[in-house]
């Protein structure tokens, strides 16, 4: 494919690694992509990280040979939602990777809005793997209201976004309580330093939940699983002016909704469609205070077809990226 062409604004990325999101790669590949129709030829690749390579006209926000994440989605910037701050919510939002051609490549030239300096101490991988997640998550607990101390419940807490979304609620000083249906997996999510890694299936779930936080149920959950199943049992977890914040529905998305316990109870039902440029904002401070991901492995970029065929195994706790040939990022790391 040909090197895009850099214009006023826009920042050309010397790719160092891309993500390799569930539903963004491996569903879009696979053809079952539930937003976008694939035109071929195409290049996936949404989140991704690299070295600053070429800067158009009027740039001034980061310079040639800097290290950056790209937050992958594309907005207008004129509306009414993008002035708002809500650029997730752009009715011409777009997806690199997914509505236009992404990260499994060379460069990438992106909007000067969408390129975030990676502080110190944080290599490609663990950048390109909090580019996007980590935005959504933090643009649940804003919508959401999360303070520190709340209980916050995450189900699917393996998944690469799940077990972002719990290290950071652990972060940003919430009382965790990290869900999942594989043994396996919960021994791993033990490293997350949570207060509780709990299977959702198991017959006491709501008595263990109950338990752990002194009966009074949990303040937040974030379900971004969709199961109709695993949706009746947060109706008897989530306390009084308890909220539930969703971004994906990849188990169902129908669910049975209790309005009488819903208004009695003083509860909320919010959906967060993405992260958007304020929340990725947020999201590298934290970061420079510390945050970290959850990784799984690393692929070479020559390997894409095995990382493919591994998240379709449902193997990963936590994120799993392709690395390119670009040694700038390392080098400049251990000189």
């Amino acid at each position: 494919m040909d090197t895009p062409e850099l214009g006023p604004g826009e920042v050309a990325i010397r790719v160092a690694a891309v993500s390799v999101g569930r539903l963004l790669d491996v569903r879009a590949r696979s053809g079952t992509h539930p937003y976008a129709k694939i035109e071929l030829p195409h290049v996936l690749g949404a989140e991704h990280a690299g070295t600053v390579a070429a800067v158009g006209a009027g740039v001034e926000s980061v310079r040639v040979g800097d290290h950056v994440a790209v937050f992958p989605n594309l907005s207008c910037g004129a509306c009414e939602t993008c002035l708002a701050g809500s650029t997730e919510a752009c009715g011409t939002a777009r997806v690199m990777g997914v509505h236009t051609w992404g990260a499994y490549a060379d460069y990438t030239v992106v909007p000067q809005q969408n390129v975030f300096a990676v502080p110190d101490g944080i290599g490609p991988e663990e950048a390109a793997a909090l580019a996007l997640s980590g935005p959504v998550a933090q643009n649940q607990f804003d919508e959401s209201g999360l303070v520190p101390g709340e209980w916050v419940l995450v189900y699917g807490a393996s998944s690469a976004l799940g077990s972002l979304t719990a290290a950071l609620a652990v972060h940003c000083g919430a009382r965790v309580i990290a869900a999942s249906r594989s043994a396996a997996k919960r021994g791993r999510l033990l490293a997350l330093r949570a207060d509780a890694v709990i299977d959702p299936t198991n017959p006491d779930f709501a008595e263990q939940v109950r338990e752990e936080t002194g009966g009074k149920g949990v303040d937040l959950v974030v379900d971004n699983l969709g199961d109709p199943a695993i949706w009746l049992r947060t109706a008897e977890i989530l306390g009084v002016r308890g909220r539930v914040v969703t971004s994906g529905a990849f188990l169902g998305g129908r669910v049975e909704l209790d309005l009488l316990t819903l208004y009695s109870r003083s509860q909320r039902i919010i959906g967060v469609r993405s992260g958007n440029l304020r929340s990725a904002r947020r999201l590298w401070d934290a970061v420079a205070d510390g945050f970290r991901p959850v990784m799984d492995r690393a692929y070479p970029i020559s390997q894409a077809v095995d990382a493919h065929h591994y998240l379709e195994g449902y193997a990963n706790t936590g994120r799993v990226v392709l690395t390119t040939a670009d040694d700038d990022w390392t080098a400049a790391a251990t000189a």
